[in-house]
């Protein structure tokens, strides 16, 4: 039984639920409600231009602990919420 296992409110694990914090804060969205590991991010989410990318990937280096370089990040990595936390583990578990 690992760290992974620890859930959070709504079956939302702690990484899932740090970022879903970042999306609201650094995107300025009203709500995080209904945001699930299918939706979709860029190119469905007005609010999440190539723009507010970089803004975002700034405030997960930071909220995370984490260093994200330009070849890490591909059209994949904000395809849905899902891909997003998916890569954001792989980097957290890559620095352990």
């Amino acid at each position: 039984m690992g760290g992974n296992s620890h859930k959070t409110s709504a079956n939302h694990s702690e990484t899932e639920v740090r970022l879903l914090q970042t999306l609201r804060d650094a995107l300025s969205l009203k709500t995080i409600d209904g945001i699930t590991a299918e939706t979709a991010l860029f190119g469905a989410m007005p609010e999440l231009d190539s723009m507010a990318v970089a803004t975002l990937l700034t405030e997960i280096e930071d909220r995370f602990d984490i260093v994200i370089d330009d070849d890490d990040v591909d059209g994949e990595t904000f395809e849905t919420f899902g891909s997003l936390t998916a890569f954001v583990e792989e980097k957290l578990s890559a620095r352990e």
